[in-house]
């Protein structure tokens, strides 16, 4: 099997590419940035520009499984032209994607699976989210991710199997939203953010990336949820936190009235609450590394922080 990923260079991106390269599974992958196509076998380069339609076909010779994660970052200032672009981003590139799989005849694409986002669940402190909700938030982001899934549900009438992986908050020390939450908490400055009874549904990065590999290692079909199997509120996960570094909590909650202030609609993204279910993946037969908040962020500073010192004792040693 040979997988074509976008948003390869991305931080869920990178961190499949590593499981698919820990299987010896040879990776396609499309890039904006002409600088950065290798030549690698295993790990080849193309050049495309969604904006305008252009994609190098060769990017499907051999391909049997196309992972999609592109899009712009939707933690950005929400300005109307933000808005155009954060739309037009993942709609174009699939929009793309497809034209290329019918204009290079792929047929030996079997699956095709796509970055989606829980965002499109409405915001709720009391209702638990399965993939079969029918329930669509009324804002931005509802809007996004029903667009994004509409465009990905395409692939299906090239005889693929589609599945969308609705992405929860990623937790990972190289980038994401947990750097920005821990910093305020290692300065001795964090507190929980509104009322901090939101729900926050997570997931480690290495699961997630484990998830997406589980799809098309297994050709599953339909829309899945990327989170782990026991979600946390804002307040216990800002708890755990600081427990995890060690630094106390001694500020009030930060206004809910100040975030809006200051960030407008875009305080959404800190505020919305969204309790979602990971069942159905896990009937599949997928099993969680990280399934609790504290298994999940020892992992990430205390493990990889004891690996590291580890590994510069043994470099000294060389030395």
């Amino acid at each position: 099997m040979r997988v074509l990923i976008t948003g390869a260079t991305g931080l869920v991106g990178q961190a499949i590419v590593k499981v698919l390269q820990r299987k010896g599974i040879p990776i396609n992958y499309l890039t904006t940035s002409k600088e950065k196509i290798s030549s690698d076998e295993d790990f080849q380069g193309y050049y495309w520009n969604p904006s305008k339609g252009e994609i190098d076909l060769d990017c499907f010779k051999d391909v049997q499984a196309i992972i999609n994660l592109a899009g712009s970052s939707i933690a950005k200032r929400w300005t109307p032209s933000n808005k155009k672009n954060m739309l037009s981003s993942r709609v174009d590139s699939l929009a793309t994607l497809k034209k290329g799989v019918e204009k290079a005849g792929a047929q030996e694409v079997e699956c095709f699976v796509s970055a989606s986002a829980i965002g499109i669940y409405p915001d709720s402190t009391s209702n638990y989210y399965n993939e079969d909700t029918k329930a669509i938030d009324d804002g931005f982001l509802g809007e996004v991710v029903t667009k994004w899934e509409a465009e990905a549900d395409t692939f299906k009438a090239l005889g693929l199997d589609v599945a969308k992986v609705r992405i929860g908050l990623v937790l990972s020390d190289e980038g994401g939203a947990l750097p920005k939450m821990a910093m305020p908490i290692k300065n001795f400055v964090g507190a929980p953010i509104g009322s901090g009874n939101q729900w926050q549904s997570w997931i480690h990065i290495d699961d997630l990336a484990q998830m997406f590999v589980f799809i098309i290692e297994n050709n599953l079909s339909g829309v899945f949820n990327g989170v782990a199997p026991n979600p946390v509120t804002n307040t216990k996960l800002t708890q755990k936190l600081a427990e995890i570094l060690d630094r106390p909590l001694w500020l009030p909650h930060v206004p809910e009235f100040l975030l809006k202030a200051v960030l407008g609609k875009m305080s959404t993204l800190l505020l919305a609450s969204q309790r979602v279910s990971s069942k159905k993946i896990e009937e599949e037969g997928f099993t969680f590394q990280y399934s609790n908040i504290c298994l999940a962020l020892n992992q990430i500073y205390v493990e990889n922080r004891e690996e590291t010192k580890a590994l510069e004792a043994a470099e000294n040693e060389l030395i």
